[in-house]
């Protein structure tokens, strides 16, 4: 008896001590939180939103988890830092994943789960222009942001709306997208992201119109994945089960209490711009993951389309690109 009583003020001492105990999915008592940091692709944005409710709210810590968000001013860094073990987790791309892969010296990067299911990228052109369908871009002007990735997608793109690539002359605008587009400079642009971009211009006057890539010939792929490397995985993979809980939580939160979300993103970036940033919630928050579970189909069919149109030098196999680390959620365990 004098032991067990032992036992139960030993236990006590350690949640005061640590601040709270965790149950880990094996079943295992986890008495304090483990720090992992977690890059993101680009500056702290709308299409962040489930993580900054994940770290704001403390869901992160009810997995065990103090996450470090951070962005390092260079998007082609996370990938990397994660492929040599310098971070243990980014937010990115499944074409990136894809490329790293694909690539000559592979990159060891795999996706474990889902932040943005469908592609945010577009091609954006102004309603005055009299643009109704792709097949329009003849004799046009348009603008792309990355090469060789957007060059491929509109040829792509213009191949399926019978077009060649000597019907239309296609420069680089780097970032600065808006600004081209409203002085006449270019007819479209290819690489504005359907939540950004477009309100930009709405703020600015102008009424744009965009085409969404995964309906005029482009596979529908996944914008936003949270990748690990394979032996950071291996040797981690409650960590990384852990994370995708957290976030899968977090996004489930965001797409059922919007406005509070948003709340946890602006207390975590005061700085940011509201009315831009509201505008860019509104047309993002429906496209947030709906599921963990990759589709094997949607991951082949990418990496077919890169082979072929000449991004990549070889086909993936599906397996070496994602994980799916979490079992679909009954009805019951949704709500």
């Amino acid at each position: 008896m004098k032991m067990l009583i032992r036992l139960v003020l030993f236990i006590t001492c350690g949640i005061l001590v640590t601040g709270h105990i965790n149950i880990h999915s094996d079943g295992h008592l986890k008495t304090e939180t483990e720090n992992v940091t977690l890059l993101l692709d680009w500056f702290p944005n709308i299409d962040h939103v489930p993580l900054y409710v994940a770290k704001e709210s403390k869901i992160f810590e009810k997995h065990g988890l103090s996450v470090d968000l951070q962005w390092g001013g260079d998007p082609d860094a996370p990938l990397k830092l994660v492929a040599v073990g310098k971070a243990p987790f980014a937010v990115n791309y499944q074409h990136s994943v894809t490329i790293a892969r694909a690539s000559e010296e592979v990159l060891p990067v795999k996706s474990i789960g889902l932040l943005v299911e469908h592609p945010l990228n577009t091609i954006t052109y102004l309603k005055k222009s009299g643009i109704t369908t792709p097949a329009d871009f003849k004799g046009k002007t348009i603008g792309y942001t990355v090469a060789p990735l957007d060059v491929l997608l509109f040829n792509a793109i213009g191949a399926n709306a019978g077009l060649k690539k000597e019907d239309y002359k296609l420069i680089n605008v780097g970032t600065n997208i808006v600004a081209p587009l409203i002085s006449g400079q270019i007819d479209a642009v290819i690489g504005p992201f359907r939540n950004y971009e477009i309100n930009m211009l709405k703020l600015k006057g102008a009424e744009a119109a965009f085409f969404a890539l995964e309906k005029h010939g482009i596979p529908d792929y996944y914008e936003l994945v949270i990748i690990t490397n394979d032996d950071y995985l291996e040797k981690h993979t409650k960590t990384a089960e852990s994370l995708m809980m957290a976030i899968r939580e977090a996004i489930k939160y965001t797409k059922k209490n919007p406005e509070s979300a948003l709340e946890f993103f602006f207390k975590a970036n005061p700085d940011a711009n509201k009315e831009l940033e509201t505008l860019a919630f509104n047309d993002t928050v429906d496209l947030f993951a709906t599921t963990q579970i990759q589709e094997k189909e949607k991951w082949d069919a990418f990496s077919k389309f890169a082979f072929e149109n000449g991004l990549v030098k070889k086909i993936v196999k599906a397996e070496d690109l994602f994980i799916n680390l979490l079992e679909e959620e009954t009805e019951s365990s949704e709500d």
